[in-house]
């Protein structure tokens, strides 16, 4: 379902906008489209810096186990 709403923007964002519209695509087509893109991004960024903190959390002890592990390796 769309809802229909109204926003203000600059003029040169508007022309922005119109440059990055594809062919035959409306330019609330092209808002809605750039709006998602922009929202999956800074999704994929918080969950980056969620793991990255998680990782950096447990690097001493990950890293220990890491070279434990290469201690058993045969050199060639």
């Amino acid at each position: 379902m769309k809802v229909k709403t109204s926003v203000t923007l600059s003029e040169d964002l508007v022309k922005t906008v119109r440059r990055a519209g594809r062919k035959g695509e409306s330019r609330s087509e092209t808002i809605e489209r750039l709006v998602r893109q922009g929202l999956l991004a800074e999704a994929r960024r918080a969950a980056d810096a969620r793991d990255l903190a998680l990782i950096n959390e447990h690097a001493d002890r990950l890293n220990l186990e890491a070279g434990d592990v290469l201690g058993y390796q045969v050199e060639w």
